[in-house]
């Protein structure tokens, strides 16, 4: 093994580009499209996913590379490459990525669902006279009042095209003008006004409708869909009856959508992000998709238009804009081909309903594990507090919440009974900066205190805090989690949430918001890591003492799971503590900038990463500590991003029962060999031999083992209909 000291664990040879690395992410959401061994309509969820995840990818990440380079920012990144490089690299993988969306699609996806009876019309001239009667029908009820056909010409000039908005160009020319150029056009300067005759004429699809319609057929057992934009197309002469059509095709723009706030300059946060979004819609074209037999000539019209370069076409060999898949997954009628093995979410047995919440937290610490265990005692806790004479205050952190948030109802509810109720509302989450804005003015309203953060940071973390009037005195109630305080996607990633009302918590909370409202930085911190002043040392610092104890002979591993890990210093000080001995094991769903395998430096380095029907999402870290294990739980990933500019909190979990099961957790996903994929020494991804290993995917077996423990320990006969014995996964 080479020597440490010789190596430069920094230098860009050891690391992959962060832009390349989430592409290879989304490439494995796209392969559990492409796996034949997931359900159909699964693997139309996956194929959905990935359009969704590939559309904020441009807007935001592409985005960014171009911004650098109209900066004429030339610093290279991690990897070494100049944005320049970054972008055409970046343009390439893309490419090939959605011709291999659009070739999962129409070579494997839709010869199934149609052998299933389920038809996706890719035309309109694929209806029968039937179907055809009953979408006109539609198209002049439902869909003809809503639209606004725009026409282009000398007093009227090319539309603002919205970004995402999904539209139809087409190339138009007025009747009784064809009809003059018709007799003229037996002379040459004639045939030349015929071809300059044309006009551009756009219809956007309208997002307020339905985007797939079902038609109403003969055969029960047989559904067959058509898109709206083919019912438009079928129905453009309605729309423009003075002319002649052309040609019409779909194309749709995807802009910069990255927010540019000077928080410094800004007199009200709240209305410069109100203005900020709404500017969202008209920034730099970043994408634009066509149908790939568009008409040159409107082509050559929109691309005029939308000032985009040749890479940044993208020539579509099907239905623009995959997420609609997302509502196909939705027709009644599939059930045999999607997921069953995964419940409704289980009790938390811990928290009886005849008693008391805050009871229940005082008996020992509490930890729940989402979504196998549900949400709901987190919006009891807010719940009860607004509702508690003893509850005098609650603070908490929001950084995405639900469209129709109980928490927030809780929020407004506690101060409308006279609690003290501070909620800082981090206007600054990207995409969900209009839903905060109405939560932010809904608070006020109801008489909370809102605040919006600290200037340059992003409030990221996760915490509430609940301050009781009891018997023996005043107590801290705490709630520290992973994820967001939102019922809705808690029901779709995994996170893990702490109870606790230990006082040294509940000093650290009361700390953590009297930072968030004011000036005051504590001089120390009894249990809590904040970033972005003392998380990244304490990492560091932690990582380092596992390096040393390798060093010494003493037990030294590291288990880290997050959704991304790209900063420099965290992967240098891993490459330090793996070629110092020290067993590294990541766990990470997305971005991975670290190299594995390569020799003298990362090869006691293991990278997985885990990808099923939730997404995962918790950060969980384990230190052996020379055998005194340390478990840790953090709103935080190990990117520059969370540990630099946003604030994050890291948590200790001390008590030796949820040690345990932090553990189990941990030791699962380890063991998962059904939903993991390795990366290679190459940076690539691949599935796990399975030969000789037990066939275990770690999210049936926590979906499992919630049930079981939420059965047993409420001694009741549960509902097992889902759990059958040929269904239920085989636990280790």
């Amino acid at each position: 093994m080479a020597s440490s000291s010789k190596i430069d664990f920094e230098d860009s040879k050891y690391y992959i580009n962060r832009e390349l690395s989430w592409i290879q992410f989304n490439k494995r959401c796209l392969n559990e499209a492409r796996d034949k061994n997931t359900p159909l309509f699964e693997r139309l969820k996956f194929l959905s996913i990935t359009a969704s995840n590939l559309d904020e990818f441009f807007m935001v990440r592409v985005a960014s590379l171009k911004d650098m380079i109209h900066a004429g920012y030339t610093k290279p990144d991690i990897a070494g490459l100049s944005a320049t490089r970054q972008l055409e690299l970046v343009s390439e993988a893309l490419h090939e990525f959605v011709d291999l969306q659009y070739d999962t699609l129409n070579r494997m996806l839709t010869p199934l669902l149609e052998e299933n009876k389920l038809f996706i019309l890719r035309s309109h001239t694929e209806m029968t006279d039937k179907e055809c009667e009953y979408a006109d029908r539609y198209f002049r009820e439902f869909v003809y009042p809503v639209l606004t056909p725009m026409a282009v010409d000398s007093s009227r000039p090319f539309p603002l095209i919205r970004n995402k908005s999904l539209n139809i160009g087409a190339l138009i020319k007025a009747k009784k003008q064809e009809s003059r150029h018709m007799d003229e056009g037996k002379n040459s300067e004639g045939k030349k006004a015929a071809k300059k005759a044309y006009d551009f004429a756009l219809v956007q699809v309208p997002d307020v409708l339905p985007r797939i319609l079902e038609l109403p057929i003969g055969d029960k057992d047989e559904h067959r869909v058509i898109l709206l934009e083919q019912i438009i197309l079928r129905n453009m002469d309605m729309l423009f009856l003075n002319y002649n059509i052309e040609c019409a095709y779909t194309f749709r723009v995807e802009r910069n959508a990255d927010l540019s706030i000077d928080e410094d300059e800004a007199e009200d946060l709240l209305k410069e992000i109100e203005k900020q979004v709404k500017q969202r819609q008209w920034g730099e074209a970043i994408r634009l998709e066509v149908d790939k037999k568009i008409d040159k000539r409107l082509m050559d019209l929109i691309v005029a238009e939308m000032h985009v370069t040749e890479n940044e076409i993208y020539n579509i060999d099907g239905p623009l804009d995959l997420t609609f898949l997302m509502k196909i997954y939705k027709i009644q009628g599939f059930d045999k081909f999607k997921e069953h093995s995964y419940r409704e979410p289980q009790p938390v047995p811990e928290f009886r309903s005849d008693e008391n919440i805050f009871a229940s937290i005082r008996k020992k610490d509490i930890l729940m594990h989402h979504p196998y265990q549900t949400f709901d005692p987190v919006v009891r806790f807010i719940s009860d507090a607004a509702q508690d004479p003893k509850v005098l205050a609650i603070k908490q952190t929001l950084y995405r919440v639900s469209g129709n948030s109980p928490i927030i109802a809780a929020l407004a509810k506690a101060a409308d009974n006279g609690k003290q109720v501070t909620v800082l509302v981090e206007l600054k989450a990207r995409f969900d900066e209009e839903n905060n804005i109405v939560w932010a003015k809904m608070l006020e309203q109801a008489g909370c205190h809102v605040i919006y953060g600290l200037v340059g940071l992003k409030t990221h973390c996760k915490i509430t805090l609940v301050v009781r009037r009891e018997d023996d005195g005043i107590r801290r109630y705490v709630h520290l989690a992973t994820g967001n305080y939102n019922d809705s996607t808690a029901r779709q990633y995994t996170d893990v949430g702490m109870f606790t009302c230990k006082d040294s918590y509940g000093e650290d909370a009361t700390a953590v918001f009297n930072m968030l409202s004011g000036y005051s930085e504590p001089l120390a911190w009894n249990r809590l890591s904040i970033a972005p002043l003392w998380l990244k040392d304490r990492i560091l610092d932690m990582i380092e003492r596992e390096t040393e104890n390798a060093k010494k002979g003493e037990p030294a591993r590291i288990i880290a799971k997050m959704n991304s890990i790209c900063h420099k210093d965290v992967i240098a000080a891993l490459y330090k503590a793996s070629s110092a001995g020290v067993r590294i094991d990541l766990i990470v769903r997305g971005i991975c900038c670290l190299r594995t395998g390569i020799k003298g430096v990362s090869e006691n380095i293991t990278v997985r990463s885990i990808v099923g029907n939730y997404l995962e999402h918790s950060r969980i870290f384990y230190f052996e500590n020379a055998g005194k294990p340390e478990y840790y739980c953090s709103s935080a990933d190990w990117m520059p991003r969370n540990l630099e500019r946003r604030v994050e909190i890291l948590f200790p979990v001390e008590d030796p029962d949820l040690q345990k099961k932090i553990w189990h957790i941990l030791d699962v996903e380890l063991r998962d060999t059904l939903k993991a994929s390795i990366m290679n020494e190459d940076g690539e991804y691949v599935k796990i031999d399975k030969r000789g290993k037990e066939a275990l995917n770690s999210q049936l077996v926590f979906g499992k083992e919630a049930y079981e423990y939420a059965s047993q320990a409420m001694g009741d006969v549960r509902d097992s209909r889902v759990f059958t014995p040929e269904r239920s996964p085989k636990l280790s």
